[in-house]
């Protein structure tokens, strides 16, 4: 298991055209920032100072928060006027709040979102922008120092240095870290592979893993729901690719391995009415009754279309994308040599591959391919370049919260990232990377 991604985030909070509530003078804004921790509670993190009698206050302090990327952290701005000096802020005017994420935060350069009022309605034209500091890379040029022998400028009357260093260009060159990447543009592209080999048995009974319950659950959706409610901060466009595996397709009823749920090959892209997510749950609910499930269970072939979306953005002088292939799985995989070629070509690629297995069958296979307890090779011998797979068995997140699973899911991220993009030495698109140091004397 990696270490986990924790860093710090630097916030600051502006807003503008807010609801004016004195008689007489403007209001005077405050903004209290709460987070919602796992059991659905929201608590106060910070407040910022009061501005007195502005209606479009720029708040000066700053709010320093832990940033995970393997969770879902939620965030409350809330704006209120300030006319009295308790802390309590029931006997204060509400002017508006915003929920987001920090992921939303942190992807994004400047985020900017409408207020609203506790029924949710505008808060008149207020608007509230939350912005993050980036790591600025230090340069000095044309500096010169003298060189003092000290010995020397003792005896000697008319000594004045042993020569001068004169420093034509020095640049801080910056090792990048998985928020410098996040922060500075790169975007992780996040594809769903689901298994509908006949080994999951038939959909329609309480006994087969593909069975909605009347609670609208089940494995599959369960892993789509924790991991893709982490990823979909980071995509740009907030659409999913997603793809079935093992089915008998309509119309011609012919076994494929990389059908796309939505069954148009030109454009398999889900969105949902609300997230990313939903639109992949919402595929998946209607593509389960029109295909036949079957066999085998091959993984090659979806791994080897995603890594050619990879190697396209290999092309790339900046780190821009990133691709996060996402295969849930309920059986042995049949093609295990073509498979673990494919892991080692990608791994030479921007691209990780997380596994979840679930049900209850024998996934020692999929445990090998996590290359955990060594470097995965192919069927001719070639090692990975790197560690790229992170295979999860759900059944030892039945009982525990949804974010237990994203954590151990996507733990292994951030890491394989920023291995990769840093051995490739890819700066992020939107940063100047510096240049090795160079002296003269």
């Amino acid at each position: 298991m990696a270490a986990q991604c924790v860093t710090k985030v630097e916030l600051t909070v502006s807003c503008e055209n807010l609801m004016d509530k004195d008689i007489g003078s403007k209001s005077d804004p405050l903004c209290v920032l709460l987070m919602n921790s796992s059991d659905s509670q929201w608590f106060e993190v910070a407040r910022t100072e009061k501005v007195q009698n502005c209606l479009n206050p720029k708040f000066a302090k700053k709010v320093s928060i832990d940033y995970y990327f393997e969770i879902v952290q939620k965030l409350k701005f809330g704006i209120y006027d300030i006319d009295n000096k308790t802390v309590d802020l029931n006997d204060d005017d509400f002017l508006g709040e915003l929920e987001c994420t920090l992921g939303q935060v942190v992807s994004s350069k400047k985020f900017t979102r409408p207020l609203v009022l506790k029924n949710k309605k505008p808060a008149g034209k207020g608007t509230i922008t939350v912005s993050r500091r980036d790591t600025e890379l230090k340069r000095c040029f044309a500096a010169e120092f003298e060189c003092i022998n000290s010995k020397k400028k003792q005896k000697k009357k008319g000594y004045k240095n042993s020569g001068i260093v004169s420093v034509k260009l020095c640049q801080v060159v910056k090792e990048y870290t998985f928020l410098d990447y996040i922060m500075g543009g790169c975007q992780i592209n996040f594809t769903v592979a689901i298994d509908f080999t006949g080994s999951n048995g038939d959909p329609k009974s309480p006994q087969s893993l593909h069975y909605i319950s009347p609670q609208g659950v089940n494995e599959y959706l369960s892993a789509i729901w924790s991991v893709g409610n982490v990823i979909q901060d980071y995509d740009s466009d907030k659409m999913f690719p997603a793809f079935g595996f093992g089915a008998q397709i309509p119309p011609t009823w012919q076994v494929s391995h990389e059908f796309p749920l939505n069954f148009n090959p030109s454009n398999p892209f889900c969105a949902g009415l609300f997230t990313s997510v939903e639109g992949v749950v919402q595929a998946y609910r209607a593509c389960l009754p029109q295909v036949k499930l079957y066999g085998p269970t091959n993984f090659s072939p979806i791994i080897n279309h995603v890594a050619c979306f990879a190697k396209q953005a290999l092309q790339q002088t900046t780190a821009s994308q990133y691709f996060v292939l996402l295969i849930i799985t309920d059986g042995v995989i049949t093609d295990m040599d073509e498979t673990r070629n494919a892991i080692v070509n990608a791994s030479r690629l921007p691209m990780s591959v997380i596994i979840v297995g679930v049900g209850g069958a024998d996934f020692s296979a999929m445990e090998f391919l996590d290359g955990d307890d060594g470097r995965l090779r192919s069927q001719t011998g070639e090692a990975a370049l790197r560690d790229i797979v992170q295979f999860v068995p759900f059944r030892q997140f039945q009982n525990a919260p949804r974010e237990a699973l994203s954590k151990s899911v996507l733990a292994e991220i951030p890491g394989q990232l920023v291995e990769f993009l840093n051995t490739m030495k890819l700066a992020p698109p939107n940063s100047n990377p510096a240049s090795a140091m160079t002296v003269s004397s």
